[in-house]
């Protein structure tokens, strides 16, 4: 083949294979119907915690807003057009921040991690987007009398756990129209500490071919575990500062079942 790529096509390593399949390149021909795919089934818990627990702990340029939360949210995606019908889960930690740019300033949610339990996603993610995802186990959510259980791990060892309980049916809340907000990074190879990539990007919070199938409100926790490196070598780092994070008090756990999704073409680079 040709090493020049084609305008308007997308491409990951290796590139020398052509341009990537992915969730934003469906081969043509094949099922791409955003009203319908995927499902979800949504899990978060919201706690309020201490500003200065976040402000430490947010990349540079950036300042927590509003009141300090810290939101953790459980999904798991079936029916993905993207891999032919298949699924996988994701668990992600956010909180409410403002960014100055140079040009700009923002508020938004900032995606501080983003776990998946499937490489394709994370790989075309953190590259494509800019998202920062890892790798863990996310087995099936634990369905309950009125809840449901979700637990994280990594090579058997579980670092995560979230409950939620007295689920009623709820009316679905008004959009926020708030971005996700992401710090991309990415280094420079043979130069420990260069970078080639460092940038913040957003995720619009507008979704039009999403639709909320049921939607559930009730009480819920979360805890992530210390760990040690012996246990979990690659995430330790990660899940300790989580962990260290102190939890006030919890304000609203929910359960959200919906269906469609957009493939996130629109991200943007925030300057």
């Amino acid at each position: 083949m040709s090493y020049d790529f084609i305008p308007g096509r997308r491409y990951r390593m290796p590139t020398h294979f052509g341009p990537f399949p992915g969730p934003r390149q469906i081969p043509e021909g094949k099922p791409n119907d955003p009203y319908r795919s995927p499902t979800r089934w949504v899990t978060a818990v919201t706690a309020r915690t201490s500003r200065q627990a976040l402000v430490d702990l947010v990349p540079p340029g950036f300042d927590v807003d509003a009141e300090p939360t810290i939101v953790v949210e459980h999904e798991e995606l079936s029916d993905v057009d993207w891999l032919a019908g298949r699924g996988y889960s994701t668990l992600g930690v956010r909180v409410p921040v403002i960014y100055r740019g140079a040009e700009s300033t923002v508020r938004g949610n900032l995606l501080l991690v983003l776990w998946e339990n499937l490489a394709d996603p994370i790989i075309s993610g953190r590259e494509e987007l800019g998202f920062s995802k890892v790798y863990c186990e996310l087995p099936p959510a634990e369905n309950r009398a009125a809840g449901r259980r979700c637990v994280a791990a990594w090579l058997g060892t579980r670092f995560f756990k979230m409950n939620v309980a007295d689920l009623e049916d709820a009316s679905v809340p008004a959009s926020t129209g708030i971005d996700t907000l992401h710090y991309k990074y990415m280094p420079r190879t043979g130069e420990p500490g260069a970078v080639d990539a460092a940038y913040v990007a957003a995720t619009p919070a507008a979704n039009p071919t999403r639709t909320v199938v049921k939607h559930q409100a009730g009480q819920g926790s979360f805890r992530f575990h210390s760990t040690s490196w012996e246990q979990l070598p690659t995430l330790y780092h990660i899940v300790n500062r989580l962990a260290a994070i102190p939890l006030e008090n919890f304000v609203s756990a929910v359960v959200s079942h919906t269906r469609g999704g957009k493939d996130l073409s629109d991200q943007r680079i925030v300057r």
